[in-house]
């Protein structure tokens, strides 16, 4: 693209910060920030907003995710695949919301990284039944691990047996190593989430370069469609409500469950003739399918099924209704793996020769193998592990509200994983000396000076990119996980409204018709009416059980493998994704047309 004013986006060196979040910065760590003696290159890449994974605000202790996560997927790349086009990505903080910037493999360099890695790719590909068995123990052993951190106030005084047996060792020293335990039980767990993940999108794009050069014609969401209906884990949870439901219905207890706040309608069900038998599988289900963030699990702030019970309840409310009235509440699975199969054997008909047949299925049957942990690893790490994760830094929040530090346990995500080391050892030290700790007197204006600040960043939307964009976008893993095209940067450079038509990714096909009902988290959920198509930012797996309401979906961000996409696949909903400015374009009300085979929503009223 030329470098002209309306090609290109803006400099974060000339993006500033609104009114009330001076002094943003000193938030987070300093490798996070652009640096003004950087600026010329930094100037020269292209960033663009995650807001598929993070799309609000950071408090300074939640960077944790984003630094954990990109720092584990680019090692991954770089360090011990050696993918050949790609490293890692790069990233940075500005004004609260989380820039990419994908890092390429020198062309130069690229020869000599195949044969490294398909060495590294091979073994894991040869071996991925019981490499993967492997992983399950690891990543299980992180959370127990987790589940055994527990943070207490001190106690006045050591107790007597640690004096008698010689223990030499105070309460502090645990609580700082417990601490510490945490944060690198967290880093693990990312260290596990990318170990497998970048494989599962190689064997794909593999299948989907493969079948672009031989069948030209072929359509992404085609490639796509032969890999669907592949049970995955991440869909347990929404399972587990809808089991809850059928058996309400079966033992006629969903009638007193249906009333009143969670407290009430559990002791209502405890009162009826049958609802010990469901109030013991409601039990069962809480381990681990409740551990399910209504987010993207990447935020403290994030509400989780298990800390909020209110929200399984209530989809498991709707469930039951719904098979009252007579409706099916099951996903229609067999009917997306017979759709699979068929477009499969048509696609696989086409093609010119058994030899290239072979490669086909080869290459199709790798993809089928690796793909379902791309989805499942999401519920294992960003919901199971964080859920548990953000429980226990919250716990020791509130033990340092209680020793004055701040008002309330959740005030803790306001203060850096790396400014806590200080106000623990304050808090062991005043303990030890028999004085105040200093933080009861820093701590509570500087918090409410920080929440202002965030306050303030949340006031500004963030730049969907900065600086010049490629004339071409080509990375493959940037166009599809975030649906960044070169389609998508043009729209979101031009400065024309909506004239009635968005386009975006065709993510699941079909054609519905219906009432939008625009939403910005997952709080707006219980405002969605029957058949109504939901258009959001973005949709979290979590929001599985509202599928079962709407005719279809329209997301701003997300590619064909983004978790919107592959969610709206296997629920059977036609989607758009990546539509850039759906729903500043759509209003609630607005009678809509989605299109998911060709990529377009038409505004028709």
């Amino acid at each position: 693209m030329p470098t002209t004013e309306a090609s290109r986006f803006v400099s974060p060196y000339e993006d500033p910060a609104p009114e009330g979040a001076e002094g943003w910065e000193e938030l987070y760590p300093y490798y996070l920030r652009f640096r003004e003696d950087r600026r010329e290159f930094e100037e020269s890449r292209f960033w663009f907003a995650d807001l598929q994974h993070w799309p609000t605000v950071f408090k300074p202790f939640d960077t944790i995710t984003v630094e954990f996560a990109i720092k584990c997927l680019g090692q991954y790349n770089t360090r011990h695949l050696l993918i050949p086009p790609a490293n890692g990505i790069d990233y940075r903080v500005h004004n609260g919301y989380v820039y990419m910037s994908p890092v390429p493999v020198p062309e130069e360099d690229i020869p000599a990284r195949v044969p490294e890695f398909m060495e590294r790719a091979g073994h894991y590909f040869a071996n991925w039944p019981s490499l993967l068995e492997n992983w399950d123990r690891k990543i299980r052993r992180v959370i127990a691990d987790l589940e055994a951190l527990e943070f207490a106030p001190l106690p006045d005084v050591v107790p007597i047996e640690d004096v008698r047996s010689g223990k030499g060792l105070d309460p502090t020293f645990a609580l700082i190593h417990d601490y510490n335990r945490a944060i690198e039980l967290a880093y693990e767990a990312f260290q596990y989430h990318f170990e497998f993940l970048n494989l599962g999108y190689v064997a794909y794009l593999d299948f989907f370069q493969f079948c672009k050069e031989a069948l030209p014609a072929i359509a992404d969401l085609g490639i796509a469609k032969m890999v669907q209906g592949i049970e995955v884990v991440l869909f347990r949870p929404d399972e587990e409500l809808r089991k809850l439901a059928k058996l309400a219905v079966e033992l006629d207890v969903d009638g007193p469950l249906s009333a009143g706040d969670v407290d009430t309608a559990l002791a209502a069900v405890a009162r009826a003739p049958r609802g010990e038998e469901w109030l013991a599988a409601w039990e069962a289900a809480k381990d681990p399918w409740f551990n399910f963030s209504s987010g993207s699990g990447m935020y403290s702030s994030d509400r989780v099924w298990l800390d909020h019970l209110d929200i399984p309840l209530g989809f498991v409310r709707d469930y039951a209704a719904r098979l009252r009235a007579g409706e099916a509440i099951d996903r229609p699975t067999a009917e997306i793996a017979a759709e699979r199969d068929r477009i499969t054997a048509e696609y696989r008909e086409l093609l010119p020769d058994d030899e290239t047949r072979r490669v086909f299925d080869e290459k199709l049957g790798l993809s089928r193998l690796v793909f379902p942990y791309v989805e499942d690893h999401n519920f294992y790490i960003e919901h199971w592990s964080l859920s548990v994760f953000w429980r226990k830094i919250r716990q020791l929040g509130g033990v340092l509200a209680d020793a004055g530090f701040w008002g309330e346990a959740d005030d803790i995500f306001y203060v850096r994983r790396d400014e806590l080391q200080q106000v623990l050892f304050d808090y062991g030290n005043g303990w030890g000396i028999g004085v105040e700790p200093m933080g009861p007197y820093h701590w509570p204006g500087e918090i409410a000076r920080r929440k202002r600040i965030l306050a303030a960043l949340d006031r500004k939307p963030p730049a969907p990119a900065m600086n010049e964009p490629p004339e071409v976008v080509t990375e493959p893993f940037t166009i599809m996980l975030y649906g960044i095209t070169t389609e998508a940067v043009a729209g979101w450079l031009s400065s024309e409204g909506a004239t009635g038509a968005l386009s975006g990714m065709a993510a699941s096909p079909g054609v519905v018709e219906g009432v939008a009902r625009v939403v910005s988290g997952a709080d707006e959920l219980d405002d969605v009416q029957e058949g109504e198509i939901l258009v959001a930012r973005i949709t979290a797996p979590s929001w599985g059980p509202v599928f079962a309401r709407i005719g279809a979906a329209v997301t701003d961000i997300g590619g064909m493998m983004s978790h919107a996409a592959i969610v709206c696949r296997e629920y059977g909903l036609p989607a758009v994704t990546g539509a850039g400015s759906a729903t500043t374009a759509i209003r609630t009300g607005q009678r809509i047309r989605v299109d998911g085979s060709s990529g377009t929503v038409t505004i028709l009223d």
